[in-house]
């Protein structure tokens, strides 16, 4: 298939090629290099984007909804506004990348690279389990329902709505949690350590086997 005069197949070399408003929808792009390619407004919806190497692309308002981006290098990418509902992100690396208000409803971030990626998105109940957060920004994220057991979120800022999501294991050491929503999430054997936890909403949140210790509690009391 040949769009805009470029050749779009699985491995193809789209390194840099603006593919503004494209209609891609289930497409093979599996390993193709799209490398600081433009793809604003595109439609790739339920496309195979696996191993793709999408680093420093600018996907702005891009429908990725059912796509498959496991193992793709994402790092750096901007993904502000995009629709990632329901997409395949297992493993993909996005260090760095921007996803300001992306919608990744239900999407697939397991084991997934995110340090300090721009998360402050739609997130509801999305699978986070064993991702790396680190220094990550969710300021204002939705998280409910969402999986993150296992996850790193060391000094990532978690101001955000976590109600009934399972934390099970995460690390959560040096985070700042002021007033994030925490009811009903579950956080048996978290490490909290030296966390920021004043002013959150921890109604029946399970912490059961949690380190605490010097964290900063709800009234402002530190956790021996």
């Amino acid at each position: 298939m040949e769009v805009n005069g470029y050749k779009v197949e699985p491995r193809a070399n789209l390194q840099g090629a603006n593919l503004t408003e494209v209609i891609l929808i289930y497409a093979d792009l599996e390993g193709a290099n799209l490398q600081d390619a433009v793809l604003f407004y595109a439609n790739l919806h339920g496309a195979n984007l696996r191993n793709a190497n999408l680093e420093n692309s600018n996907l702005f308002s891009a429908d990725l909804s059912g796509s498959d981006l496991s193992f793709a290098k994402m790092s750096g990418s901007k993904l502000r506004g995009a629709n990632l509902h329901g997409a395949k992100l297992y493993n993909a690396n996005l260090e760095g990348a921007d996803l300001y208000h992306a919608d990744l409803l239900g999407s697939d971030l397991s084991n997934a690279n995110l340090n300090g990626a721009n998360l402050r998105a739609n997130l509801v109940g999305a699978n986070l389990s064993g991702a790396s957060l680190q220094r990550s920004h969710l300021q204002g994220a939705n998280l409910v329902g969402a999986v993150l057991e296992g996850a790193n979120l060391q000094d990532a800022d978690v101001r955000a709505d976590l109600m009934g999501a399972n934390l099970t294991g995460a690390i959560l050491v040096g985070a700042n949690l002021w007033l994030a929503r925490l009811q009903g999430a579950v956080l048996v054997g978290a490490n909290l350590e030296g966390a920021y936890l004043d002013g959150a909403y921890l109604d029946g949140a399970n912490m059961e086997g949690a380190n605490l210790r010097g964290a900063i509690m709800p009234g402002g009391t530190v956790h021996d």
